[in-house]
């Protein structure tokens, strides 16, 4: 398994319950900040035996967006709607409201270079709240 790939499932078995994360979020989180789509691709290299919760993860917007032969926009409802998330009909949700915002413990647990996070971070608007937990 490549490192990128093997980190990338890191991040999101990091997701808990109730949450989720946009794939720019993982990508930044594995160090990669440009890397939404290859983050996608890696979930959809998901077996079960990775027991990784690629449900978890939707676009930005909020929207389930999943393009996958493996898996449906319908499973990745029915399973974030199974652990409390509030899915509408058109398959969105209120990103900002379930949004898994990691305390730097969380963070470190992923062993990115604090410098090179801080460093990514002060460069995009919503930075300031990705180091308080989510209550």
């Amino acid at each position: 398994m490549s490192k990128f790939k093997e980190n990338v499932y890191k991040a999101v078995r990091l997701i808990p319950s109730g949450y989720v994360a946009s794939y720019g979020q993982v990508a930044l989180y594995v160090g990669a900040p440009r890397a939404a789509r290859q983050v996608g691709w890696m979930l959809n290299l998901t077996k079960d035996s990775d027991q990784v919760p690629w449900w978890r993860v939707i676009n930005n917007e909020g929207r389930i967006s999943i393009k996958s032969l493996k898996y449906s926009a319908d499973e990745q409802r029915g399973l974030l709607l199974a652990e409390g998330i509030k899915v509408f009909k058109n398959m969105t949700i209120d990103i900002e409201k379930y949004r898994f915002l990691p305390d730097e413990v969380t963070l470190s647990k992923l062993e990115i270079d604090p410098l090179v996070l801080d460093k990514i971070l002060s460069k995009i608007p919503f930075s300031k709240g990705y180091f308080k937990t989510k209550k």
